[in-house]
């Protein structure tokens, strides 16, 4: 097993740049500071750092005494145009990353122990409100937006719960540009990108600012045909957003963002081609389509100086297609010596018609000689999922979607929800502040349709499966300023997974839905130590533990001679991650040298995670306590080396990731199909050197894996394809980028 007890290094040196002047406010490079910015708003602007604490407050949210962090797009020194997330999420400890999606918009995060399945562990927003298919039944983020239009993420953990609902592990929130940074009525700007693979990338913006309107829009188009065989792909998107100011304080903004691609499946592999032939496919016919539209109407109200309010109304509108053979690697796909054709495949559809309001106020107040702070705010939230599964596909080899006779499946998922949330910032003192919070949640789901066909082909209903209830979720943080620009911060936050819809799906025939099942509840804790000494050092270094009860799963259930034997879908048990999270920048020029035209920087970041199963449920039939959770490496270690003058700037990154099992039960032996076993650890070095020009014209160019490093970070066993994916091997880029 490898070593990741190191230290991470960047050296870096920048030119000095001047710095941009914006007519709203900017986030200090400090966290000390406590201005209350838009939603939407330029941040960072004359700092080269890519990462900072959140201040206490933004626009309506408050971020006080949560762990959080804050990544600045256009300093991120890594390729943003392919959605490299070890790149930018580099100094945010603890990130664990599925790296197995060649088109990069598919992003798979998590932390302390949780699923990187497209996210769904996380409450996943662009510019504040819900992409995700489902937050409530099926959560799952098949859309992220391109990072070049995105201005910053936001990241919550923990305590985010009490603000944003849904989830364990906490809020990733990609503000995207608006415009409002732009100083002239009309501004062009393009980016143009190569790379390997036939990789094509053209980004192509316009926006502005004029004394009562701002506004932006883009379209981003990217194909290549990805590092492995049969994994092509493309990608076109495109948004527009415009913010009417119809006073100083009242604003109006409309935006709308598209996006559709598709992408070849090359499926999973056996451990043994991993390492010896990683481009390998058995798989040619599986293909993936999403198209995705979220509209947005968003309204911003300075009621006095005290005072601000924001209203969001929202929709997500999004359809899922896949078409494929799906039949375990061991089963070739190959010409039936009978038909003299391929088998069929296999058809899914899902459609998401999601709608939303989020409505949230927040006010300064005067309590004896404290001055506090509240936030208040209300959710209300429905959906419906429409899927057809199982349809008879053709025996053809490109992506198509038509079906031969009925989807054995039809099924209509609902899902409702109403919310409210309060947390108050209570200032004693000049040192100390308490964040009390409490939120109220009522959620309805359920299932209706058809699951399959009998063998004498009657229709198989649905169990009409409804699960409506209410709960309150609470939470307690606080901060001590031990020095103006360093603090001791801890919290306290209850959080919940609702029952997923698959968990409502249980085929009626073998399975049974427990009347007794429950969401999965638990809590965060966090205690840290966070800050800036002067102008060289920041830090964040924090102990975490997260319990998750009720986790749901399907057991076997004996048979009496009363009832046959059946498969119960139930609370299996619980488990508890504890861990260590630590981010250190050290600025080394700034410390020892006044030469004002470079930047010298050291930073690593580095978590340790201890997941177990720690409890059984009396009903289930495997016993897991004292297994680690799947997908939970205990090491995760990043950092870099660079080296630059004037415009130019030369970054190297070293990401280490400890070995996690893929499963519950710890199976350690690979499985022939690749879909069990452990999934080792790895190492993997970047590089990344851009360019500005005092025209405004930039450069940019990079190596991905630049030792060619053989790995892989996920098993499937089912899409995008059963088996070990494995992740790209050493490719390259060059991008050139213009504003005019």
């Amino acid at each position: 097993m490898r070593k990741f007890l190191l230290t991470g290094i960047v050296v870096v040196f920048l030119g000095n740049a001047s710095a941009q002047t914006a007519e709203t406010e900017v986030l200090k490079d400090t966290i000390s500071a406590e201005k209350n910015l838009p939603d939407i708003t330029v941040v960072g602007r004359g700092s080269r750092s890519d990462y900072q604490q959140m201040p206490e407050i933004v626009g309506t949210n408050i971020y006080a005494g949560k762990k959080n962090a804050l990544i600045v797009l256009e300093n991120v020194q890594g390729n943003v145009v392919m959605n490299n997330m070890r790149q930018v999420m580099a100094k945010v400890p603890g990130i664990h990353i599925w790296e197995s999606d060649p088109s990069g918009i598919q992003i798979g995060i998590a932390a302390r122990g949780l699923s990187p399945n497209r996210s769904w562990e996380f409450n996943v927003r662009q510019n504040g409100y819900d992409i995700a298919a489902d937050p409530f039944g099926y959560p799952e983020a098949y859309y992220n937006p391109q990072l070049q239009a995105v201005q910053r993420i936001e990241i919550v953990r923990g305590q985010g719960s009490l603000q944003y609902g849904p989830q364990f592990g906490g809020l990733i929130n990609y503000i995207l540009r608006n415009g409002s940074d732009i100083s002239k009525p009309f501004q062009f700007e393009t980016q143009q990108t190569i790379g390997s693979n036939n990789l094509f990338n053209s980004y192509n913006a316009i926006g502005g600012k004029t004394e009562k309107v701002h506004y932006y829009t883009f379209f981003d188009h990217r194909n290549g045909n990805g590092w492995r065989q049969n994994s092509r792909f493309y990608t076109n998107a495109g948004f527009g957003t415009v913010t009417y100011y119809f006073t100083p304080k009242f604003s109006l903004t409309a935006e709308v963002m598209h996006s559709n691609y598709r992408s070849q499946q090359p499926g999973g592999l056996p451990d043994s081609l991993v390492y010896s032939d990683a481009k390998k496919s058995f798989r040619s016919r599986n293909w993936f389509d999403i198209t995705w539209t979220n509209p947005a109407l968003i309204a911003n109200y300075q009621i006095n100086d005290n005072t601000r309010w924001n209203t969001k109304l929202f929709a997500t509108i999004g359809d899922r297609n896949s078409v494929g053979f799906l039949q375990s690697i061991l089963t070739k796909d190959s010409i039936n010596a009978t038909t003299r054709e391929y088998n069929n495949r296999v058809i899914n559809i899902d459609q998401y018609r999601n709608y939303g309001l989020e409505s949230r106020i927040i006010t300064d107040y005067t309590l004896a000689t404290m001055n506090n702070t509240v936030s208040g705010g209300i959710r209300l939230y429905s959906g419906q999922t429409y899927r057809r599964a199982d349809g008879k596909g053709t025996t053809g080899t490109d992506y198509d979607m038509t079906v031969i006779g009925v989807y054995p499946r039809d099924v209509t998922f609902k899902s409702k929800n109403a919310a409210a949330f309060v947390e108050n910032i209570f200032r004693l003192g000049k040192k100390l502040i308490i964040i009390p919070g409490l939120r109220y949640e009522w959620l309805a789901g359920s299932a209706s349709g058809r699951n399959g066909f009998a063998s004498n082909g009657s229709e198989i209903i649905l169990q009409n499966i409804k699960r409506s209830r209410n709960f309150f979720l609470g939470g307690l943080g606080a901060e001590y300023h031990v020095t103006k620009e360093t603090e001791i911060y801890a919290n306290y936050s209850q959080a919940y997974r609702p029952i997923q819809f698959a968990n409502l799906q249980a085929p009626p025939s073998t399975d049974v839905v427990d009347p007794d099942l429950k969401d999965a509840r638990g809590y965060n804790v966090d205690l840290g130590y966070r800050g800036k000494v002067k102008n060289y050092l920041q830090f964040d270094v924090s102990g975490y533990y997260l319990q998750y009860n009720n986790r749901v799963g399907t057991v076997s259930v004996n048979a009496s001679p009363s009832t046959p034997a059946y498969r119960l879908v139930t609370n299996v048990g619980a488990s508890t991650s504890k861990g260590l999270e630590s981010y250190m920048e050290f600025n080394a020029a700034r410390a020892f040298s006044s030469y004002s035209n470079a930047d010298l920087i050291l930073f690593s970041s580095y978590s340790y995670t201890n997941a177990k199963y720690t409890t059984d449920d009396e009903k289930a039939t495997t016993k897991l306590a004292g297994n680690k959770v799947e997908n939970a490496p205990s090491h995760i270690f990043r950092g870099g080396i660079s080296a630059g003058c004037s415009n130019l700037l030369v970054t190297a990154q070293l990401s280490q990731v400890g070995e996690t099992f893929a499963d519950a039960n710890n199976t350690v032996a690979p499985s022939a199909n690749g879909q069990t076993g452990l999934i080792p650890s790895y190492t993997v070095a970047d590089l990344t050197a851009s360019y500005k020009l005092p025209i405004g014209i930039s450069l940019k160019t990079g190596i991905n894996n630049l030792t060619n490093e053989r790995y892989f970070t996920r098993r499937a066993g089912g899409y995008p394809g059963p088996g070990a994916l494995p992740a790209d091997g050493r490719t390259f880029f060059v991008s050139v980028g213009a504003k005019f």
